[in-house]
Order: C-alpha cells, then structure tokens, then sequence
C-alpha cells in the first residue's frame, strides 16, 4: 500500500468516523428530549397523584346510622 492510498484510508475513516459520531450525537440529543417529557410528565402525574391524595383523606367522620 502507498502512502498516498493509506492516507486515502485515514481520511475516509476519519469521513466516516465523523459522521458516526454526529449521528450518535443527534439520537443522543432526541433522546434527552423524550427523558425531559417523560419527566414533565412524571412530575405533573406525581402533583396530580398527591392532590388526589390530600383529598382522599379528607373522609367524612364515622357517625351512626340513623336507624340505631
């Protein structure tokens, strides 16, 4: 192989290394932005799960029946 073809080589794989690379760096950044959602998500379920809680243990006081 001569030089001239070996640093062919080096620059194809340095091509294609490159575009690898920005391709991975683009699914990683679509990626963080399904983790963000799915934490606002999370954060509003949590919210409306303790509203719902607060309110469910606000039951009305055992009194008897008024047939006693």
């Amino acid at each position: 192989m001569t030089e001239d073809a070996r640093i062919v080589a080096l620059e194809e794989l340095a091509a294609h290394q490159a575009k690898v690379i920005e391709e991975l760096s683009d699914q990683l950044a679509e990626q963080w932005k399904v983790v963000e959602q799915t934490r606002a998500k999370l954060d509003r379920l949590t919210e409306r799960f303790l509203s719902l809680e607060e309110t469910s243990l606000e039951a009305p006081a055992i009194t008897r029946p008024p047939h006693y």
